[in-house]
């Protein structure tokens, strides 16, 4: 049995940095080495969202995350549950921009 503290997910929102959005869509990843596939996103925020991976990527891995209509976004990964994890975007999203992914990415 794992000790909670050791958990690099954050367990509760008041460890965030930033409120995330909830959303469902469909994105565009690169890993290192590898060609583009298609992934889900499952929330966001300005500072990094939750993906769905096909492979279970290492903590600290460094890949790019490509939202349509906007540049690739340079992010490691920070937390791995199955083939669940949270990254943190290099650069964050312009609270502008960010907003208006959200309106088009949420029904």
């Amino acid at each position: 049995m794992s000790n909670p503290a050791d958990d690099p997910r954050p367990s509760e929102p008041a460890k965030r940095r930033s409120d995330r959005v909830a959303l469902s869509a469909d994105v565009a990843l690169r890993r290192s080495g590898q060609n583009n596939y298609r992934v889900s996103v499952y929330d966001m925020s300005p500072l990094g969202c939750q993906v769905e991976f096909v492979e279970r990527p290492e903590l600290e891995e460094l890949l790019w995350i490509k939202f349509d209509g906007l540049e690739a976004l340079e992010a490691q990964v920070c937390w791995v549950e199955g083939f669940k994890a949270g990254v943190s975007f290099t650069s964050p999203i312009h609270a502008a921009v960010f907003d208006q992914l959200v309106a088009r990415l949420t029904p």
